[in-house]
């Protein structure tokens, strides 16, 4: 896990833990086990890499300018 945690890094993407806790944001290290995730408050997360379950790449839909019909 820790290995491709570490081929995201500087993507944005989903973490799930257990059943309720899911956190979301940018990789910015991951390192003894633990991963780093700055969310858009640029507040950083550090969660237990042992206590990831799932991992999702967040792709960020296309922002064009313009009116919204």
């Amino acid at each position: 896990m820790e290995e491709l945690l570490k081929q995201l890094m500087g993507k944005k993407i989903d973490i799930t833990c257990g059943t309720n806790a899911t956190f979301r944001g940018d990789v910015i290290d991951v390192t003894s086990g633990v991963l780093y995730l700055r969310d858009e408050d640029d507040k950083v997360a550090y969660v237990a890499i042992d206590k990831v379950a799932v991992v999702y790449e967040v792709k960020e839909p296309q922002s064009r300018p313009g009116f919204i019909v």
